[in-house]
């Protein structure tokens, strides 16, 4: 529990510098975007792939992977079944809803989390992977098919299957699993100059992370609406409940029950309210589910931390 609690220590500190330096705006405007640039597109690839391609691929096979994606896989369908069918949403709204319970901020946070207090980034792939080869694009079919579009449904489908594919953590993901299941193992020396640039993505992420929480919102009007009250049960409490649950069923170790129930316990991914703000539909329900989310997940991730840690 001691090493449990410095981890979660030190996740804290190196976001309150963020928060510090986004309040006081010391590295000027558009200092967030550009971060989250840097580690979205070069440093958390960089990661990820020297993490993968010296991991035992034990893990995007094992009975964790089966975990994360029947846990996450029946949040998803709940919130859609709730949204659409029993509150009768409209199919797009439902979908925003969908990814605000499901889709969690695995990069930025995920990421930091996984090295701080799970030892190492590799616990994140599952995730990641499931949430970009799966959720999104069935999200993203489903958006454009909503949208006033004259696109026919063939490149409809061919964009939301090469969609993921073009994303950068996904190339880093792929390119490490490549090099990990290769008969031949590359010099160590190729590797460093990734190894040192992913060194910066779970620092550089929580900075973001902080400087985020620094940002000033918009008016919101009321907060608190049904939808979000959703999306935030079934994000802080029911994902994690169902990873543990699982988990026990399937026989998980005290380790591996942490490391999925951890990353279950994350909040909602920012990237939602981009979506919600380039299709147009649901961004009241994605606007303040990532505030509400991240503000739950830090009990949640200590209780997590006091139980299984």
């Amino acid at each position: 529990m001691g090493a449990v609690t410095a981890a979660l220590g030190t996740l804290a500190a190196i976001a309150v510098v963020g928060w510090v330096l986004g309040r006081r705006g010391t590295l000027g405007p558009g200092a967030e975007a550009a971060l989250a640039r840097v580690v979205f597109t070069v440093a958390a690839p960089s990661l990820l792939m020297v993490t993968i391609a010296h991991a035992d691929l034990h893990l995007l096979v094992s009975t964790l992977a089966v975990v994360t994606a029947l846990s996450t896989g029946t949040v998803a369908l709940t919130a859609v079944v709730v949204l659409r069918f029993v509150w009768r949403r409209r199919a797009a709204d439902a979908m925003v809803g969908m990814l605000a319970s499901s889709y969690l901020n695995a990069a930025n946070l995920g990421i930091p989390v996984a090295v701080y207090l799970l030892g190492g980034a590799v616990a994140v792939v599952p995730t990641l992977l499931f949430q970009q080869l799966v959720l999104a694009p069935v999200a993203f079919l489903i958006l454009d098919a909503s949208a006033d579009t004259s696109m026919p449904l063939a490149a409809r489908l061919r964009e939301a299957a090469l969609r993921p594919l073009r994303n950068p953590i996904i190339i880093g993901s792929l390119t490490g699993l490549t090099l990990a299941v290769l008969p031949w193992d590359l010099p160590e020396v190729v590797y460093e100059p990734f190894r040192l640039v992913g060194a910066a993505a779970a620092p550089l992420a929580l900075i973001t992370f902080g400087m985020s929480l620094a940002a000033p919102r918009p008016g919101t009007g009321r907060l608190w609406t049904r939808d979000l009250a959703l999306v935030a049960v079934l994000r802080s409490v029911v994902h994690p409940t169902l990873a543990a649950a699982i988990g026990l069923g399937l026989g998980l170790d005290r380790t591996a029950l942490l490391t999925v129930v951890t990353m279950a316990a994350l909040p909602t991914a920012q990237n939602v309210l981009v979506y919600a703000l380039r299709y147009g539909k649901g961004i009241p329900v994605a606007r303040d589910a990532g505030l509400v989310t991240t503000l739950l997940a830090v009990p949640v991730l200590v209780v997590v931390a006091a139980v299984l840690g």
